[in-house]
């Protein structure tokens, strides 16, 4: 499917056979760091890294462009919106709105981070089965509630996407059309209404099942992880690269976006 980011965690790369616990940790610097730059060259430093990094994990470059898609859906829209909604003085107008550089610069300033750091997350969570990156987190004393969120959110959105293809299926066997009407939307709305009780009822089922077998709020795996100086290493060239990017950002060498109304 789409979304299993982890397809193709077996490709053997110098990512994939890092310690997925000084993995998440130095990659998870690198992503904080690159949150709190304030310029643009150092955002398109950050995304040239994020690029040689998933570049080294080795994964399939369709891959990659397929989970984009989604992403650019939500963040080119920036570039239509802060031009003209930016509070500082216009530049000049366009349709009668205003248009102000400012804004396009913080545009790209956000295209740009969020861009590396979903990169960077793709290495991550892209270069190891998410069950164990999970467990590596939990062993990073990542809060559990947290971390069992994240992997029966993941494990169960796979489960009504395909209880949705089902109804669907069912639906179209049963001789539905869509169409612009009122009786499309009121068969949409049972649609939605029947999926989420039937969420419910499985839900309920699964937790039974879980204390049926002993869950007592803690995930247990046979996973056993084994470090090497060469994670080691790794860890500490990329905390160290997010502390030198992150000090040159704050020095001041670079004009900082100024704050919009956000």
């Amino acid at each position: 499917m789409a979304l299993d980011i982890d397809r193709y965690s077996n490709i053997d790369s110098s990512i994939s056979r890092w310690d997925p616990r000084f993995k998440i940790f130095a990659l998870g610097i690198l992503i904080i760091s690159i949150a709190l730059f304030k310029t643009i060259p150092m955002a398109l430093a950050a995304l040239v890294i994020a690029t040689m990094i998933i570049g080294m994990s080795a994964l399939p470059l369709h891959f990659i462009s397929h989970g984009l898609s989604f992403i650019l859906i939500f963040l080119v829209p920036f570039f239509f919106i802060m031009p003209f909604s930016y509070p500082g003085e216009a530049a000049f107008h366009i349709m009668g709105l205003p248009f102000a550089w400012e804004g396009l610069r913080y545009a790209t300033l956000i295209f740009t981070k969020a861009l590396a750091i979903v990169l960077i997350s793709f290495t991550i969570f892209g270069s190891s089965r998410f069950d164990v990156s999970m467990i590596a987190l939990q062993k990073l004393k990542c809060p559990k509630i947290f971390v069992q969120m994240l992997l029966f959110t993941y494990r169960y959105t796979y489960v009504f996407l395909d209880e949705m293809h089902r109804m669907h299926t069912s639906m179209h066997s049963r001789g539905f059309v869509a169409g612009p009407n009122a009786q499309t939307l009121r068969i949409y709305g049972n649609f939605i209404g029947t999926l989420l009780v039937r969420s419910f009822e499985r839900t309920d089922r699964v937790y039974k099942a879980m204390l049926s077998k002993g869950y007592q709020g803690e995930l247990h795996s046979m996973v056993k992880f084994h470090s090497s100086f060469q994670d080691i290493f790794k860890g500490l060239i990329v905390v160290g690269l997010s502390m030198a990017l992150l000090l040159s950002d704050y020095a001041g060498i670079y004009k900082v976006a100024e704050r919009g109304w956000y």
